[in-house]
């Protein structure tokens, strides 16, 4: 008898969707990740859940399909979480002639079948086009935003409450093939045994193969993604979508009265080549200063955030044209070994699908499809606006920016976080009280004041919260 079904590596997106299919397969999942849920890729990522419309351009019509019908799916799974966003792409006609941008965005429209969000339409002058210099016409369409890492905890936690163990600041030391099992040595000082192993390690991933002594057939390769907030260069809740001369397109999104800028595509060797460089920032501020009319500089450089994306090696020769489908590698020399190649947060949960499918057979196990309908925590809700309306009457003392953030970020487990109370507690600075911080440590996996300010709430990429009072307090 094994103490577990499945032995997940890896706390990000990837790991953190299969971990939740599986357990409500009924399986017995313990998942490991060396840091924190989220500490890497999935809460580096341009926070977007979309089909991709640029992938279009490399024939990735399924890949396009697939993530559309999920931020379908997603979108009422977790209203509170993900929700609906209008992108702005303004037209120069030196980069791509209007009728391949008109047949793109018609066929984005329609390729993921029957959609709740507006389909895009032409635009000429107005509001959307007003801070942009030397355009006078465009396209407007609709995608969605996420908070990527709380998107990860939620999976964690729906995995949780389903019976999975999962263990943060646990890493895999060594696994071997033993009698029908996995036996594992991890860094809490436990031997476990499993009867299938997953390696989602992202950006470790080929480590992970080399520390269980397997060769994979499939190969990653190791892209950055850098991204820079600055200050606002637009007023309304749409985004931009800019075309760059090298072919490359950068977002600029309305984040916490700012505004987010990115993404790069920059080859590296090792997931310790994180740190955004020097010119990936030039790049991003001269992507803004070639469209918007407020030109912004170095100095003006609020906060910073970079990830390796993980993407499976399809040979592309260029980092901007790599595949964003992902692979599955189901190795049956023994107990079976899967290993997580590529993906994107938007497809996490048909990945995860997919992966306890490919293992059902090995495990005996004739999986059903649970997640497919399956509402995120905190998502239970006619609709974000009635439910902000009713937290605001319910708590006013919250305040306007609190209970707006607080109920995008909690949903309706505010009711068990906040109940009768009336107030947070401690205050440590950007509404941040001691009530909420308890509930990231008990509920959530968070241990440190990293986990706190730049996964679980964000406040420190752009607010002052009182850190040394917040260290004192996690110590108590």
């Amino acid at each position: 008898m094994s103490d577990f079904d499945l032995l997940i590596v890896g706390g990000g997106i990837n790991g953190a969707a299969i971990a939740r299919e599986a357990a409500l397969n009924g399986l017995r999942v313990l998942l490991v990740e060396k840091n924190d849920l989220a500490s890497a890729t999935s809460s580096a990522s341009t926070k977007l859940i979309h089909g991709g419309l640029r992938y279009l351009e490399y024939y990735e019509f399924k890949l396009v399909r697939e993530a559309l019908i999920e931020r379908e799916r997603l979108l009422k799974a977790a209203p509170h979480l993900i929700y609906p966003m209008e992108f702005v792409l303004p037209h120069r006609n030196t980069l791509r002639p209007k009728w391949m941008i008109r047949a793109g965005l018609f066929l984005y429209d329609h390729i993921g079948g029957r959609m709740s969000l507006p389909k895009s339409r032409g635009i000429k002058g107005g509001s959307y086009l007003a801070p942009l210099k030397e355009v006078t016409d465009g396209f407007v369409y609709s995608d969605a935003w996420v908070d990527d890492s709380r998107l990860v905890v939620l999976n964690a936690r729906d995995a949780a409450d389903n019976g999975a163990d999962i263990a943060t600041r646990t890493e895999l030391l060594s696994a071997r093939r033993d009698g029908g099992l996995w036996r594992a040595h991890l860094s809490d000082e436990r031997e476990v045994t499993a009867r299938a192993l997953v390696n989602a390690a992202g950006p470790w991933v080929a480590e992970i193969a080399q520390r269980l002594g397997v060769n994979s057939k499939a190969g990653a390769r190791l892209i950055r993604g850098s991204h820079l907030i600055v200050p606002k260069l637009f007023e309304g809740a749409h985004a931009y979508i800019l075309q760059q001369p090298d072919r490359r397109i950068v977002f600029a999104i309305p984040y916490q009265g700012h505004t987010l800028v990115g993404t790069t595509d920059v080859p590296v060797e090792s997931p310790a080549e994180a740190p955004i460089s020097a010119e990936e920032t030039d790049y991003l501020l001269a992507a803004v200063n070639r469209y918007f009319a407020k030109q912004t500089a170095q100095d003006d450089v609020i906060s910073t955030y970079a990830g390796i994306r993980s993407l499976y090696d399809d040979g592309a020769s260029e980092a901007r044209q790599v595949t964003r489908d992902y692979v599955l590698e189901l190795d049956e020399a023994g107990p079976p070994l899967l290993s997580v190649f590529g993906g994107k947060i938007t497809t996490a949960r048909h990945l995860g699908e997919v992966a306890v499918a490919k293992l059902g057979r090995p495990l005996g196990l004739d999986p059903l499809s649970v997640t497919k309908a399956r509402i995120f925590p905190g998502g239970e809700m006619d609709g974000f606006a009635d439910f902000l309306a009713k937290v605001r009457a319910r708590w006013p003392w919250l305040g306007d920016e609190r209970s707006y953030r607080m109920s995008r970020a909690y949903g309706s487990m505010l009711e068990a976080m906040i109940g009768d109370r009336g107030d947070l507690g401690e205050e440590f600075g950007a509404g941040l009280g001691a009530v909420e911080v308890d509930w990231l440590v008990e509920r959530e996996w968070a241990r440190t004041v990293e986990d706190i300010l730049w996964r679980r709430t964000k406040l420190g990429l752009t607010s002052e919260v009182d850190e040394a009072r917040l260290q004192h307090y996690l110590r108590k």
